[in-house]
């Protein structure tokens, strides 16, 4: 009798754009096939936990439409007709092209194009080296933390915080803008036990009744865009009833005495007006945080989606400042913790042959780019050929009716660089295919925690599926472009960049598997000052000045407040469009990833939007109607799901969906807006009027 076959664990990192990074064990079952994914129980974050649908990750890694070969366009653009080609042939195609652009418009007519659907730094960040080594225009990376991440930064100084850890030992655990159950899991393993352990509060604060909410203690639903209106009066209050840290402040913040006469007339009954919480929900909170010394306040990328989302975020730092809470371990202010990794990715991104002069363009912006609007050219040439990795425009980003009109135009060319026959692959010239993360090698940081994870390769790729390194090198040389980079392995650069940055070498790192990278506690908390001169948190930011990459101040920047105040900059409801949508997570999906596997299918069904029973009554809606929302950039058809969780005027449209899965083959996104807000940019996915209309 044949002995059964021993199943081989490997060591990895989840690869997708979520702030986990969760460390996993992936059963190998051969040389080119894997089982069930699990989390790694020796990685103290992750804990053993992962979300569901990378836990069935042999469905997608396994799946049989994944893109096995290169493929030429043979009908119209965005047909989906195409040829199989070689390697060869692709490549030299891209390369001519690339050339002939350059030659007839200048370097800057070619836009490499990326994002995160896999967040290795080798694998994702590689595809600058071959833009600063050749001069094509750069990319000002806006669509994620834009907003978010200055808002953070305002005030602390940097982005890094307590050890998310310390949820655990928290007393009270404040989940604020991310529906952490089905975007961030990990977030629910240390809140809950804290709870379990400490009898902690978990208090969930969220634009509707989401599956993090349902495990709240206290739940907060408050109209998007109010979330600075909420902060403010609960600071009122904590200035109101004595219950603020003065002494803390005194010692560690700029402005508190102006902070406070500020305040005077944040009420909460001000507040209950805009945000639609009632005046002792904001009292009750304000004094659960207030006496609640250990209150970790874990801060999510929901604060990114709306158009005052950077004051926002602010308003919430500033709370934990008030009462004092960075003082304690379980205590503090939490969003990211990017800077603690201190990369040095000069080789990875080819650093040292930037050229400053070359136009950086906005890739929220990619439909005003593509359709040669002059302010968002700068000025400079079209845009006549894009080589995209690791992301799906043609899907998620804003304003889809232009970036459609961009992506149509015939004398524009683009190659993709895909997993799977995606809507940016579907308008496509040339399709290229691609490895996933367990056929690679590359690492990742954790900006949800504090590791630094290695993904080497487990398993072979299906047909002719390339990793983006390999295929960044071989055009390199085709079009031209010099770098030590190009003539290393992925596990050259990996090794170089951990010695480049301190962490010893990639042997070390295989060894280790992950490295925690968590600061002392005295820097996490900021216990000898805040990352400023003066050691100070700041209540009244210089917003222009804040340390955040960037290509100088965008939007209505000379507006924003400067103390923390409720920003009346939103696209408000009108008479036009009395309803505000937000386009949030679903939780089976991972922004346009996953939308093709099929337990993540068989749970999500279809696109629908969530209206409360009595917007859908007066509509003449029932449950599971067809029905259309629309405003100026366009109109979209999806069904009815009538949920009294949200508040009235207030719409849901969960998960990025495929455009095909669509009535009209129209996307969500045709809905959101691409405008720049302040200070720096980005994209305001909540943030959108609409109007509603019933069937018929």
């Amino acid at each position: 009798m044949n002995a059964p076959a021993q199943i081989k664990i490997g060591h990895s990192t989840c690869p997708h754009d979520c702030p986990s990074v969760c460390a996993l064990e992936v059963e190998v079952l051969d040389r080119d096939r894997i089982g069930r994914v699990r989390g790694a129980s020796e990685q103290t974050y992750t804990a053993g936990v992962v979300c569901a649908k990378v836990a069935r990750y042999a469905q997608r890694i396994h799946h049989p439409d994944r893109l096995t070969h290169p493929m030429k366009r043979t009908g119209p653009k965005g047909s989906g007709q195409f040829a199989r080609i070689s390697w060869d042939e692709a490549l030299d195609t891209i390369a001519e092209r690339f050339l002939a652009a350059e030659r007839n418009f200048g370097s800057e007519s070619v836009w490499p194009y990326y994002y995160a659907g896999t967040m290795g730094r080798v694998m994702r960040d590689g595809i600058n080296r071959l833009t600063h080594a050749k001069r094509y225009s750069r990319y000002l990376s806006t669509i994620c933390i834009n907003l978010a991440w200055p808002g953070y930064i305002a005030g602390v100084g940097r982005m890094a915080g307590p050890d998310p850890r310390e949820m655990a030992k928290a007393d009270c655990v404040v989940i604020w803008g991310t529906n952490a159950v089905a975007t961030q899991v990990n977030v629910m393993t240390h809140a809950i036990r804290a709870r379990k352990e400490r009898g902690a509060k978990i208090v969930v604060i969220d634009v509707y009744r989401n599956a993090t909410m349902e495990q709240a203690d206290v739940a907060l639903c408050l109209r998007p865009g109010t979330d600075g209106a909420l902060a403010c009066a609960v600071m009122h209050v904590l200035f109101r009833e004595g219950l603020a840290d003065r002494e803390f402040m005194s010692r560690f913040t700029d402005v508190p005495d102006e902070l406070e006469a500020h305040l005077q007339t944040r009420t909460p009954e001000w507040a209950s007006a805009i945000t639609g919480l009632s005046v002792a929900e904001i009292e009750d909170f304000a004094r659960l945080v207030g006496n609640t010394k250990r209150t970790y306040f874990r801060l999510g990328y929901g604060f990114s989606r709306s158009r005052n989302g950077a004051t926002n975020m602010h308003a919430a730092t500033c709370i934990a400042s008030v009462t004092g809470a960075w003082a304690l371990e379980g205590g503090g202010a939490f969003h990211n913790n990017g800077a603690i990794f201190h990369l040095n990715t000069r080789m990875i991104e080819g650093l040292d042959v930037v050229d400053r002069s070359t136009r950086i363009l906005d890739q929220s912006r990619i439909g005003a780019v593509l359709t040669g609007e002059e302010d968002a050219l700068q000025g400079g040439p079209p845009v006549m050929a894009m080589l995209i990795q690791n992301t799906n425009p043609a899907c998620i980003a804003p304003d889809q009716n232009r970036v459609q009109r961009g992506f149509a135009r015939e004398d524009l060319f683009v190659a993709v660089h895909e997993q799977f026959m995606t809507d940016t692959a579907k308008v496509a010239d040339i399709v290229l295919p691609a490895t996933m993360f367990l056929e690679h090698d590359d690492f990742y940081t954790g900006g949800g925690h504090q590791y630094l994870g290695l993904g080497p390769k487990l398993v072979e790729p299906p047909g002719e599926c390339r990793p983006n390194h390999d295929v960044i090198c071989a055009l390199a040389k085709l079009v031209g472009a010099e770098h030590r980079g190009f003539e290393m392995s992925a596990r050259e650069l990996i090794d170089r960049t951990m010695k480049d940055s301190g962490w010893g070498s990639l042997e070390d790192f295989e060894k280790a598997r992950w490295i925690d990278a968590q600061p002392p506690f005295e820097t996490a908390h900021y216990a000898e000052g805040f990352h400023w001169p003066d050691g100070k948190f700041r209540f009244k930011p210089d917003w222009p000045k804040t340390p955040f990459a960037n290509s100088g101040p965008l939007g209505p920047w000379r507006k924003m407040p400067r103390l923390p105040d409720h920003w009346a900059v939103t696209e408000e409801a009108d008479a036009d469009h009395p309803f505000r949508l937000a386009t949030s997570p679903a939780r089976s999906f991972l922004n346009s990833s996953f939308t093709e596997t099929p337990d993540s299918l068989a749970r999500e069904i279809r696109p629908t939007v969530m209206v409360h029973p009595q917007d859908a009554a007066e509509h003449g809606i029932a449950d599971g109607d067809l029905v259309t929302l629309g405003n100026g950039r366009g109109q979209v058809r999806l069904h009815a799901k009538l949920f009294d969780g949200v508040r009235r005027g207030v719409l849901i449209a969960e998960g990025i969906w495929p455009n095909s899965k669509f009535v009209d083959g129209q996307g969500i996104n045709v809905l959101t807006g691409d405008d720049s807000p302040a200070p720096f940019g980005g994209a305001a996915f909540h943030d959108n009027r609409v109007w509603l209309h019933g069937p018929g």
